[in-house]
């Protein structure tokens, strides 16, 4: 798409309305809105740009996004400072210690990237409403259907918002006001809920033609999210809404990406394979695929060592930053297939194919273990010096804490080198919230059904001759047993910092060098940056 003040705007479409900055760009190459769309191809340019823009803050793409806040506030992963390297002014630590303020950068980036992407759907909604579309060899349908899809990517993006930042603004016009008032959590939710059941029907149901667009899948899920988590962002439950439209999904109501009917991958790796844009496990995704689109799912520069590259025969490495904290690799039991093989511990080998003769089958390091095999361990300290105990963020060496293995990209000759999605909701996760729903109305108590649920997705991370003493009963599926599960399963995914607020553990816990925190943290506090040039906004409770 060209560049034009209707389209690229960055003052405008960072909030999709003047409030977001005072700056103005001088457009070079201006095209009036009613002249771009001038065929289907056109139209689909502006649908899809929501989705591309959102690799850079729901994903594990190397910005500070959503996924970022969700999973270095949490009890799992963490950037340590290794060496001389991932200080980066603190950033990682302050998410860590939970001692983050409003005039920095972990607050300003994720509601900056996401308050832009909802722009772009305001803006594709304000060019395609009095569009013809018969004009342009395209059904009135399809203008319906693709105005539902927008909108309800739209509310999607304020329910990631409302997650981290409670009272926020809502505009759905583009330049309607320069100083959106904030609207409090519950009208917020209001909206969202309202957004995604008025225009769910019109969606088309998943299918391979439909893999990583907003389908009926997609919509019901997020519906589960918002049900599941109303009685923290309202303050009333809606734990039998949270059934319905799990029980929607199970029951193919929403499609599916295989079939008619989504299903649990008896293989717990294949939702997340480089051929996962066809499981039928996953239901919705951003979409990647290095040889067809020369896109990739970039993972690597979080969370790869800097000659990673060698392990995978892969054409690129990482900045050695995420890794798994000690408490959290204990909870998985050593013949959990999920620790395993979701993460990279021990002396790591080079590829066959990249080894040049007896003697080289080893990665080697290149800070403190320079020259000498690269031997990751759970531990975040300084092993090299002798340094025992529990160690700390300021504390960690190249290998330190096990590495992230969940996608893998395949070899670079393979097929489909790096064409791994990444994966928003998946069947799994439906199991679970079910479950959790359950147990919720009935005090934390498990039921039958509730075990049933979690048992069918546990038994695929044992072999069959472990499963016995592995699965869950009515007594041992406690509330607490619970989260745990929710961590060992959906680790690295992008969902924690809900979970443990959820459970009521995210700032009473204590997890490996954390201590518990101040309650205000439960919410990110609204950027100094948007406090500063808008007198409507209403900073949030301790900030």
């Amino acid at each position: 798409m060209k560049k034009s003040k209707v389209y690229i705007s960055a003052a405008l479409l960072a909030l999709g309305m003047s409030a977001c900055t005072k700056l103005e760009e001088k457009p070079y190459s201006e095209i009036i809105s009613d002249q771009f769309y001038n065929n289907k191809q056109e139209v689909m340019s502006a649908i899809l740009r929501p989705y591309t823009h959102a690799g850079a803050w729901a994903a594990p793409t190397g910005q500070t996004g959503y996924w970022r806040l969700q999973e270095l506030s949490a009890d799992q992963l963490a950037w340590p400072q290794k060496g001389r390297h991932g200080y980066d002014g603190g950033n990682w630590i302050r998410l860590h210690d939970h001692t983050w303020i409003a005039n920095e950068d972990n607050a300003w980036n994720p509601w900056r990237l996401m308050f832009w992407g909802m722009g772009f759907c305001n803006n594709t909604i304000k060019d395609l409403t009095p569009l013809d579309f018969t004009k342009i060899g395209m059904t009135e349908a399809d203008k319906t259907t693709l105005l539902a899809e927008t909108k309800v990517v739209r509310a999607w993006h304020y329910l990631k918002l409302m997650d981290l930042y409670g009272n926020i603004p809502v505009e759905t016009v583009v330049n309607n006001s320069a100083s959106p008032a904030t609207k409090s959590r519950k009208e917020v939710f209001a909206f969202v809920e309202k957004e995604i059941k008025d225009n769910m029907d019109q969606l088309q149901p998943l299918s391979a033609a439909m893999v990583g667009r907003t389908t009926k899948a997609a919509a019901y899920s997020m519906l589960v999210e918002l049900y599941l988590n109303a009685q923290e962002w309202t303050g009333t439950p809606r734990w039998d809404d949270c059934i319905t439209y799990c029980n929607k999904i199970i029951a193919g109501e929403g499609g599916s990406l295989n079939g008619t009917v989504p299903a649990l991958e008896p293989d717990i790796f294949r939702a997340f394979a480089n051929t996962n844009s066809t499981s039928a496990e996953d239901l919705f995704q951003l979409t990647y695929d290095l040889r067809a689109g020369n896109s990739r799912f970039g993972w690597q520069g979080d969370f790869w060592h800097y000659r990673q590259r060698q392990i995978y025969n892969a054409d690129v490495d990482g900045n050695n930053g995420i890794v798994v904290i000690p408490s959290a690799y204990d909870a998985f039991k050593d013949n959990d297939l999920r620790k395993q093989n979701w993460m990279l511990i021990g002396q790591q080998k080079k590829d066959p194919a990249l080894r040049t003769g007896i003697g080289d089958s080893l990665v080697l390091g290149t800070e403190e273990y320079a020259d000498k095999p690269l031997i990751f361990v759970k531990e975040i300290r300084r092993n090299s010096t002798g340094e025992t105990g529990a160690g700390g963020m300021t504390q960690g060496e190249e290998n330190s804490g096990a590495r992230f293995a969940k996608y893998l990209p395949g070899k670079q000759t393979d097929a489909n080198y790096w064409g791994n999605d990444f994966v928003l909701y998946r069947l799994t996760e439906i199991y679970f919230n079910k479950a959790e729903a359950l147990m919720r109305k009935g005090g934390g108590i498990a039921t039958q059904e509730a075990v049933d649920l979690i048992n069918t997705c546990k038994k695929r991370a044992f072999k069959a001759e472990d499963w016995s003493k592995e699965a869950y009963t009515t007594t041992s599926l406690t509330m607490d047993e619970l989260l745990a599960e929710r961590g060992r399963e959906f680790i690295f995914e992008g969902k924690r910092r809900s979970d443990m607020i959820r459970f009521g553990k995210f700032t009473t816990a204590s997890w490996w060098d954390h201590q518990p925190s101040s309650d205000k943290y439960k919410l990110f506090p609204i950027p100094f940056k948007q406090t500063s040039i808008n007198p409507n906004l209403v900073q949030n409770p301790g900030y």
